[in-house]
């Protein structure tokens, strides 16, 4: 294993704990993403794809009778609206641009909820690039529709029946063919973890959510808003939204997965939570916050939310949770499931479980009068990939 010598980005946490078969594929892509991130050709096509394909930008709706119910006034980012339903396109289709620039003629990919599945098996047909997503065997079962889907687009989905059969192993997995086939394979991550350049390349390839925010909010209330509420398994959509407003005056909350809401005590509700309860160590490539015993062995996470069901958390998260920038914090299972049902009800949208613990720390908080007056919930996804787990649960 091997980390690079070049200082992490995020003070101590991020890197390259990688084989180092895997360096020269890493080297390769930091090389060729600060070649092309700025260049105006690239970035126009990106735009076009986005624009005309994604169907953005998103929607800001003021949601008026949550805001009431809750008593805050709340504005729903919508990316439960792109095309694919989550806001996993806008990277797919940055990285699988970058894939046809650099020449590279396969993609592969990991998948928990599908949806990071769905996105890549979208952009590799809008590029006509060959796509295989590894996904765990317990999430093919727990979210088949999105298998489907990936099949439907002329995707390859691979079970993954190792470990937790979740997406930790899938993106294990992922790795190990990456090493295989790293001269014709470009590996598609689907969130800001992994080693250098993945957690600044996805939270860029993101961060067209916030930027949209910004506007949207000045053109709503002329100011920004007191907050912004993101659910957070890997990070990608967090980070998105968050980082145009990281210099700004608006408080960052970071909601992770607490588990199973029939569990009792803090240590046990915070099964999933690498923010609010991991310890640092290495996971997938990065130092970072994870979920991990005594003896550094990586914990298996519980969440009914796949998206959100990782044992780490991307490794700029973890700094700014270190300097007190964003503000960890989660909600719990029968929590979400509530959240997710007054969406429904209240304003006709059905909203991801993954985005249903957002909205469920909302609802806890806003009484106490932390998120201040007006604050901005990123819907990371749409609901109808989780109707047959929500079916399952008895209310």
């Amino acid at each position: 294993m091997k980390q690079e010598s070049r200082s992490t980005k995020f003070g101590k946490y991020g890197g390259q704990f990688v084989p180092e078969v895997l360096m020269p594929a890493l080297e390769e892509l930091t090389e060729q993403y600060e070649k092309h991130k700025d260049d105006p050709a690239f970035n126009e096509e990106l735009n076009y794809y986005l624009r005309d394909f994604a169907g953005r930008p998103s929607a800001l709706y003021h949601a008026k009778r949550l805001s009431k119910e809750y008593g805050i006034k709340i504005y729903l980012k919508r990316e439960d609206l792109i095309h694919g339903g989550a806001h996993k396109l806008n990277n797919t289709l940055g990285q699988a641009l970058l894939t046809k620039y650099m020449g590279k003629e396969r993609i592969i990919a990991e998948t928990g909820a599908g949806q990071h599945g769905t996105a890549c098996a979208m952009a590799g047909a809008a590029f006509g690039i060959r796509t295989e997503v590894y996904m765990g065997a317990k999430d093919t079962v727990r979210q088949r529709m999105n298998v489907y889907r990936m099949e439907l687009m002329g995707a390859k989905v691979i079970p993954v029946k190792s470990g937790s059969q979740t997406l930790k192993d899938a993106i294990n997995e992922a790795m190990r063919d990456w090493v295989t086939n790293v001269e014709t394979t470009h590996y598609m991550l689907g969130s800001v973890v992994g080693p250098h350049p993945y957690p600044a390349m996805v939270r860029d390839f993101q961060s067209v959510i916030g930027k949209e925010t910004r506007t949207q909010m000045m053109e709503r209330e002329g100011r920004l808003p007191d907050s912004i509420v993101a659910c957070t398994g890997g990070g990608s959509n967090a980070m998105g939204i968050f980082y145009p407003f990281l210099e700004e005056d608006v408080d960052l909350f970071s909601v992770e997965a607490g588990g199973n809401g029939l569990k009792t005590t803090e240590k046990e509700a915070l099964h999933s939570a690498s923010l609010c309860a991991g310890q640092e160590g290495v996971l997938h490539g990065a130092r970072t916050k994870v979920l991990q015993n005594k003896y550094g062995q990586i914990l298996e996470s519980s969440s009914i939310a796949a998206g959100l069901d990782y044992a780490g958390v991307g490794p700029e998260l973890a700094y700014l949770a270190d300097i007190g920038r964003i503000m960890p914090c989660y909600s719990l299972d029968s929590e979400a499931l509530e959240a997710f049902h007054d969406l429904c009800r209240f304003e006709g949208i059905i909203p991801a479980l993954e985005s249903s613990h957002a909205i469920a720390y909302v609802k806890k908080a806003a009484a106490s009068g932390e998120l201040g007056d007006v604050t901005v919930i990123n819907i990371s996804g749409r609901g109808d990939k989780d109707l047959e787990t929500v079916l399952g649960v008895k209310q």
